[in-house]
């Protein structure tokens, strides 16, 4: 009797291993918005639904680091659903940096403004059968701080290219 159930774990493991799971993937990290207070960043994590029902969305999670310090970490709670059969559906994970976090950051940023990063989210999916499932996204990179120039009439890069 034991052996049939052992049978019976492997068929039923072997069935969910190779069953189809959504893909998803996460874009780089840009620049959104900027506040007396913090700058927002924000990424998009697209994901594809191979099924012919949507899949509620449990949660995101994310945190997002800067030379080597987690500069802000989070989660999104019950974010919506992936659409059915196929279509992509976007999802943006926004991130507040305080502007006190940047400034320790200064010796990264050097001339040029860029920022190193890692981003690392968590999507968490409510599967049928299975239960909850997380997808592991991870994209590094660097980002270009917004200056004071691109607020008030372009940058000196603009105007060079324009003369």
């Amino acid at each position: 009797m034991a052996g049939l159930m052992d049978k019976a774990k492997g068929f039923v493991a072997d069935k969910i291993a190779h069953m189809p799971k959504p893909e998803a993937s996460l874009d780089k990290v840009s620049f959104k918005n900027m506040t007396g207070d913090s700058i927002t960043v924000h990424s998009n994590v697209n994901v594809t639904n191979p099924y012919s029902h949507r899949i509620p969305i449990c949660d995101i999670t994310f945190s997002l680091k800067c030379g080597g310090k987690e500069v802000a970490s989070g989660t999104i709670p019950d974010p919506g659903w992936i659409e059915d059969s196929g279509e992509v559906t976007k999802l943006e994970v926004p991130a507040k940096v305080p502007y006190n976090v940047l400034i320790t950051l200064m010796k990264d940023l050097g001339r040029d403004w860029d920022i190193d990063y890692e981003l690392h989210v968590g999507l968490t999916i409510d599967l049928p059968v299975i239960g909850n499932f997380t997808i592991p996204l991870d994209t590094a990179g660097e980002f270009k701080l917004p200056t004071i120039g691109d607020f008030f009439g372009g940058s000196k890069t603009e105007e060079a290219a324009t003369t």
